[in-house]
């Protein structure tokens, strides 16, 4: 099957310059273990780098003079991934989960609710609650508000308002977020 042009193209990632790919005359130059050995010329960094059996790697090309370090380039490579998985480990997606709830919905049934919105919430979720009203219930806007804050008052896991109460057209909504 044809590709169209409309479809997004995979993400190349760029790897950094490395030895005579690197176009600086002069580079601010780290060795292996850390230490700055100062500003010299291209061609001196690549042969300190050529002694050592080791890359001479572009890390910050923006800088004034660009940055590089002397490392091996495959080790450099497989930390730079390792980081970046880190890091979207780190990142944790948050996810947007919504409870409805009616007019007519129970004593009991809101406390069933509110036990399913504190598991949200405990597992770092947000949640947007909702009541929602139907055909003539809209005549009972004051009472689904009064309702929304019942339900609100069942809810035992601490959390944090990040939306307050708002009308919609079909009732009433407000997000929450767990208290950190």
């Amino acid at each position: 099957m044809r590709k169209g042009f409309w479809q997004k193209k995979p993400e190349v990632k760029k790897k950094p310059r490395a030895n005579l790919l690197i176009k600086a005359p002069q580079l601010r130059v780290i060795d292996e273990k850390g230490e700055q050995l100062g500003i010299m010329d291209t061609s001196t960094a690549l042969k300190l780098a050529n002694e050592k059996g080791l890359d001479l790697i572009e890390v910050s090309p923006n800088a004034n003079p660009p940055v590089a370090k002397i490392v091996d380039f495959g080790k450099y490579l497989y930390q730079q991934e390792k980081s970046g998985k880190k890091k979207q480990k780190k990142s944790a997606h948050q996810e947007t989960k919504t409870v409805r709830i009616g007019l007519k919905t129970g004593e009991h049934d809101l406390q069933v609710k509110s036990a399913l919105v504190d598991k949200f919430l405990g597992k770092n979720n947000k949640v947007r609650i909702e009541i929602f009203l139907r055909g003539r219930e809209k005549a009972f806007r004051p009472l689904a508000k009064e309702k929304l804050g019942t339900f609100m008052s069942y809810i035992s896991f601490p959390h944090l308002v990040e939306e307050i109460v708002k009308s919609t057209p079909t009732g009433f909504s407000t997000m929450i977020r767990p208290a950190k």
